[in-house]
């Protein structure tokens, strides 16, 4: 049980989780329902599970040779235990991944259905063999950025939010933007890494340097975004900033200095706690 926990990263459920139930709410006018809490529970800990237990099992081989792996980054098993731990982790993500999404495409309509099969390849994809989005460069960006996006705009779907409203795509692209951001400058840690293990990564094709001040482009972009929305959302524009100045400590880094972005992404996880607590006040406030 101990290696599933640690497989689903529970410092980050509420990154999926969080975005469902807060366009789900939104959208409905703030309705609760049997959808919202079904969908909730779903993107709080068995779409984690599935999304990093995938992820623990196929880069194993290069975690091992990653300093970093391991606790609040990385569940890292001894490699003696490794094959039974990885053979439960990706049991039990499917036990529980299929009955939740089974009731979710009886509850919702076809397109509801379709986007969240969407975003459950795009997981998959990431790490599986075969697939391995995470080491297309740009692609591997994208698609990160999709699995925190993918909750939100399924949430939208399923309550027949109009995606098209200046209250909802300026929040989704500057998501995608974020994401997309935070990926690269999480992977600027571990150019030295990917490369010995001969993982390609957006960072490794681009360079630390070039990676990290992307990444910096990015958040200020986001921003710009956000503040296309209406009021009291444009608010919402100052949210990518912190990151923004956070992830340009690094603009000097280099491929072997890349290390020292972890105290960055380390920030920017704290960042996101304090992020959605700021989003929710915004939300109350549009209420």
């Amino acid at each position: 049980m101990k290696a599933l926990v640690a497989a689903s990263r529970p410092f980050s459920w509420v990154n999926t989780a969080y975005p469902f139930a807060a366009g789900y709410l939104v959208a409905t006018g703030g309705r609760v329902d049997v959808a919202l809490v079904v969908g909730t529970l779903f993107f709080l800990v068995p779409y984690n599970l599935l999304m990093y237990g995938v992820n623990d099992v196929f880069d194993y081989a290069s975690d091992l040779a990653n300093p970093r792996k391991g606790g609040i980054e990385g569940g890292l098993v001894p490699p003696d235990q490794a094959r039974a731990v990885h053979r439960r982790v990706l049991v039990a993500a499917g036990v529980l991944v299929v009955p939740f999404v089974v009731w979710l495409l009886l509850l919702g309509s076809v397109a509801a259905g379709a986007v969240l099969l969407a975003v459950l390849f795009l997981v998959v994809a990431y790490s599986a063999p075969g697939l391995r989005f995470k080491e297309r460069p740009v692609l591997d960006s994208v698609t990160s950025a999709l699995h925190f996006v993918g909750p939100l705009l399924y949430g939208l779907v399923l309550a027949g939010a109009a995606l098209t409203s200046r209250s909802v795509w300026p929040v989704l692209v500057a998501f995608v933007l974020w994401g997309m951001a935070s990926h690269a400058f999480g992977a600027v840690q571990d150019v030295q890494a990917d490369r010995d293990g001969g993982i390609a990564s957006v960072a490794t094709v681009l360079g630390a340097r070039t990676t990290a001040r992307a990444a910096v482009v990015l958040y200020v972009v986001a921003a710009g975004v956000l503040a296309a929305l209406p009021w009291p959302g444009v608010l919402a524009a100052v949210l990518p900033l912190p990151y923004a100045v956070s992830t340009a400590r690094f603009w000097w880094v280099d491929d072997l200095t890349c290390e020292r972005a972890n105290a960055g992404w380390r920030t920017f996880l704290w960042l996101n706690l304090v992020t959605g607590a700021a989003v929710t006040m915004l939300l109350i406030a549009a209420a």
